[in-house]
């Protein structure tokens, strides 16, 4: 198994620090990403795909509004739904935008006529329901002057009309959780944290699920670690693999432990939470993407108490426990990923932040791409 860089990096360093703002993959199984953050934190528009035939990047048409910490969908027909997120500068406390739009491919360009989002939220989740419609999940939103508040709300995009609906809250309140769609049209939001003050965050351990019939919420199982930044991948036999992440606040026994985690967790209806294998240290800040029958791919990350300095290798679930999977050229957090053709692309990232970066108040990124093949 090797990494490899792509044979020309993106035309802007960007970072992409949400959990559903990560790269898509189209029919024509090209590569795209949007928006995400400059080294200031702040949102950019820009856009572009990967052809990993080609080994090609090409630059598209720019998003109708600059955004970072939103969500990237894709939906029947190549569509791309773009929903929320943080617009302008980096600022305190946010405000979460409700601006939506599509990218339509036979005009090759983004389209920001389609609905607004019913309450502006960033660091929020979406999938896709078994019949195309989308939920979306939680978020954060400026909650006052000097702190921002987690979201319970919840609604759905419904891609024929493209108008949003409200969907019933959540029972809690949450925001960096993750989403999956399950075989049984129930959907499992796992995870997250929520502020507790302008300047302090506790994570969760509560997850729930959504049924999409019904329009209910029911409280299912607790993660045996409250968790957030962590990943969350559907395995092929309809099991949900939770891997890493950190929990700001402790896991609330009177300990804590400010570093990051190598425990996961694994999800099977009827049956809840079982501990999955522990990876060999902790991260947060990384990609997961589900390969063959019960495999995963787990790239990059960084510790969570400094958030410093990006981590360059890489981890294969395989017959049930974690082997090495190369190493990256640069190690990244904070970057876009995607599996396709049994290949994995990573794009951009952060390498450097806080204290272990040259300029104070910037972070360093990367705009380089590199892809991960098998034996």
């Amino acid at each position: 198994m090797t990494w490899k860089p792509t044979k020309d990096p993106l035309t802007t360093a960007t970072a992409w620090t949400g959990q559903d703002d990560t790269a898509v993959v189209l029919s024509d199984k090209r590569v795209l990403v949007a928006g995400g953050a400059d080294a200031t934190g702040k949102a950019l528009d820009k856009s572009a795909f990967y052809a990993v035939g080609d080994d090609k990047w090409t630059e598209t048409l720019p998003l109708t509004l600059a955004r970072r910490l939103h969500t990237m969908t894709f939906l029947k027909d190549d569509v791309v739904l773009v929903a929320g997120g943080i617009t302008g500068t980096a600022t305190f406390p946010s405000e979460g935008s409700k601006k939506a739009e599509l990218y339509v491919p036979k005009d090759k360009k983004w389209v920001g006529t389609t609905g607004d989002l019913k309450v502006g939220r960033w660091g929020h989740s979406a999938v896709v329901m078994s019949d195309g419609r989308v939920l979306v999940t939680g978020g954060r939103n400026r909650r006052s002057p000097q702190s921002h508040g987690a979201l319970a709300s919840a609604e759905i995009f419904t891609p024929s009309d493209g108008t949003w609906s409200d969907a019933a809250p959540m029972i809690d309140a949450r925001s960096g959780h993750q989403s999956i769609l399950l075989s049984n049209n129930l959907i499992l939001v796992i995870g997250g944290s929520t502020p507790v003050s302008g300047t302090a965050d506790a994570a969760l351990a509560y997850c729930e699920l959504y049924d999409t019939t019904k329009n209910t919420w029911t409280a299912t199982g607790s993660l045996a670690v409250p968790r957030t930044q962590h990943q969350a991948v559907e395995l092929s036999d309809n099991t949900v693999l939770v891997v890493g992440g950190h929990s700001p606040g402790g896991p609330g026994d009177g300990t804590f432990n400010p570093f990051s985690l190598r425990s996961t967790e694994i999800y099977t209806p009827g049956s809840g939470w079982t501990p999955g294998p522990d990876l060999p240290y902790g991260r947060s800040g990384h990609r997961a993407v589900a390969l063959a029958d019960k495999e995963a791919l787990v790239a990059g990350g960084t510790d969570g108490a400094t958030a410093d300095i990006g981590y360059p290798n890489a981890l294969q679930l395989k017959a049930g426990s974690w082997q090495p999977a190369g190493q990256l050229a640069a190690g990244r957090f904070g970057f876009a990923a995607a599996a396709v053709d049994g290949k994995v692309v990573v794009i951009g990232g952060v390498t450097r932040s806080g204290p272990a970066a040259a300029e104070p108040g910037k972070d360093e990124l990367t705009a380089t791409a590199e892809v991960w093949s098998p034996a």
